[in-house]
C-alpha cells in the first residue's frame, strides 16, 4: 500500500512540475503582454511552484529507492523522515525567496523569530534534538521492545517531537503480553532516562527463564532432561529454519538453585522473541510437565506442607 501511495505521488508532482513549468513559459507569449505589470510576479510565482513540485517529486522518488533498497524497517522509517525533513526545509527556503525581495532582510527576520520561538519552545526543541539522536545514535527504532522508565511496549512510531509506542505489561497486566493501550512519550526523555531495548545482539531473541519447584530427593539428571528436550523441542517446532544451529544464542540451558521456602528449583533458561515471552513459557511448561510426571518416583513436586 505505502509503495503504491509513494507512486501515485511521483505522477502527481511530475504533472505539476510540467504543469507550472508550461505556464511559466507561456507568460512570455504575446497575447498575455497586457498584463505586463503582473507578469514578474506570475514568473516568481510559477519558478517557486516549480521548485517547490520538484523538491516534492525529489522526495517521493528519494523515499521509492530507500523502500526497495532498505530491508530494516527501522532504517526506512528513519531516512524517510530525515528526507521529508530536509524537503520541508528546502521548501521554506523556496517560500522565503519569494515572500522577501532581499534574502538578507529574510534570513535576519528568520533569525529573530528563531532567537524567541527558541525561549518560548524550549522543551519540543529539545525533543527535536533527542529525535536527532534517536535517528543517528540508534537507541532504539520503529519494531522494536523497549523499556524506558515505567514505559514498556513496541515502538510503532518515532516522530520528530514524540515517540509512540503499544504499551506491554502495565498496570493491568502481569505478564508481557500487549494492553491495548498506546503511550506517547517525549523524545525528550531519553536524555535523562535510561534506555532499555529488546533487541540486543541476539536479535530477534533475549533470554528469559522459567523456575521450577522440586524436592531435593528428585532425580536431577531426569528433570534436567526433561527441561531442556520440552525447551528445544518447541524451539524446533516454532522455528524449524534455526534447529539445526548451534550457536550459543539459541542454547537452552538447565541450572538449580535454592529456594527459599526450602525447596530446590530447577530453572530453563531459553531464547525467546520478547513479542512471544507468555506463549514460550506455556508451551515449555506444558511440555516439560507432561515429560515429568511420565515417572513420577523421579521427581516430586510441592504437595501440602510436605517437602
Amino acid at each position: 500500500m505505502s509503495s503504491q501511495n509513494t507512486k501515485y505521488w511521483i505522477r502527481v508532482y511530475t504533472v505539476c512540475a510540467i504543469s507550472v513549468f508550461t505556464v511559466h513559459y507561456l507568460l512570455d507569449l504575446e497575447f498575455i503582454s497586457a498584463w505586463d505589470k503582473y507578469i514578474p510576479f506570475l514568473k516568481k510565482l510559477t519558478t517557486s511552484l516549480f521548485l517547490v513540485s520538484v523538491i516534492l517529486l525529489a522526495s517521493k522518488i528519494i523515499e521509492r529507492i530507500i523502500d526497495t533498497q532498505t530491508e530494516a524497517e527501522g532504517d526506512r522509517y528513519n531516512l524517510k523522515r530525515i528526507t521529508r525533513l530536509l524537503s520541508i526545509i528546502f521548501i521554506l527556503i523556496v517560500v522565503a525567496s519569494f515572500m522577501f525581495q532581499n534574502l538578507y532582510a529574510a534570513a535576519v527576520s528568520f533569525g529573530l523569530i528563531s532567537l524567541v520561538l527558541g525561549f518560548a519552545l524550549q522543551s519540543p526543541i529539545t525533543s527535536f534534538i533527542a529525535w536527532l539522536y534517536i535517528v543517528f545514535r540508534r537507541p532504539y527504532q520503529v519494531g522494536n521492545r523497549i523499556q524506558i522508565n515505567k514505559l514498556k511496549g513496541d515502538v510503532i512510531e518515532i516522530s520528530y517531537l514524540d515517540t509512540i509506542i503499544l504499551e506491554c505489561s502495565g498496570e493491568y497486566l502481569d505478564n508481557d503480553r500487549r494492553s491495548g493501550r498506546i503511550i506517547h512519550f517525549p523524545n525528550s526523555l531519553i536524555l535523562k532516562e535510561e534506555v532499555i531495548n529488546y533487541s540486543g545482539p541476539n536479535t530477534p531473541f533475549i533470554l528469559n527463564e522459567i523456575p521450577l519447584q522440586i524436592a531435593y530427593t528428585s532425580d536431577l539428571k531426569f528433570v534436567e532432561d526433561c527441561l531442556r528436550k520440552a525447551g528445544e523441542q518447541d524451539f524446533a517446532n516454532r522455528y524449524p529454519h534455526l534447529k539445526h544451529n548451534r550457536s550459543t544464542e539459541f542454547e537452552h540451558t538447565v541450572y538449580f538453585r535454592i529456594n527459599k521456602y526450602a525447596w530446590m528449583e530447577a530453572v530453563i533458561s531459553y531464547p525467546v522473541e520478547p513479542q512471544d515471552m507468555t506463549g514460550r513459557r506455556n508451551r515449555i511448561l506444558q511440555q516439560s510437565l507432561t515429560l515429568l510426571n511420565t515417572e513420577p518416583e523421579k521427581v516430586q513436586f510441592p504437595q501440602g506442607t510436605h517437602r
